[in-house]
């Protein structure tokens, strides 16, 4: 999957934990919601759960839930939980005709990524939320149910 529709991917997935925070988001359930394969899904999980962004919790009534609150979780979280590396890139073949300008062109394709983890830096995905119409629920800070205590697998299990 090329990395800004994971990038995308994720943060939809995101979004959608974020309008119900309090429960645990199947791979499968949230694979429908964005008309994609579980495996995608689940890939894209393991990674934010090594990020600390989500915490999942194995088993039959487990499944996946925000680690924080989306007032904490910045795209840039998201972007460098995904290990999307640099957003432009140049061939690796220097020639003499071409040298100075891929040094020049380095110089402005740093300067662009720059310019993009500071955008993204600059947006919560509560305000990603709030932008698109939609509004991230509260965590209920007493609740007489209990829920299985998160873990944190090496990898998301297949939910």
């Amino acid at each position: 999957m090329a990395a800004n529709l994971r990038f995308s991917t994720a943060i939809e997935a995101l979004a959608l934990m974020a309008t119900e925070p309090e429960k645990f988001h199947t791979s499968q359930a949230l694979a429908s919601a964005l008309a994609t394969n579980s495996v995608v899904v689940r890939r894209l999980l393991s990674l934010l759960n090594r990020a600390g962004l989500v915490s999942s919790v194995k088993g039959p009534s487990g499944g996946t839930r925000l680690a924080k609150s989306p007032k904490q979780i910045t795209l840039r979280d998201i972007y460098r939980a995904l290990d999307v590396g640099e957003l432009l890139h140049q061939t690796a073949q220097d020639s003499v005709e071409t040298r100075d300008l891929k040094k020049t062109m380095r110089g402005v394709f740093r300067k662009a990524q720059k310019c993009l983890e500071e955008e993204l830096d600059s947006t919560t995905l509560n305000q990603l939320l709030k932008k698109s119409g939609k509004k991230a629920a509260k965590p209920a800070t007493e609740s007489c149910t209990v829920q299985p205590e998160p873990s944190v697998p090496e990898s998301v299990s297949a939910h």
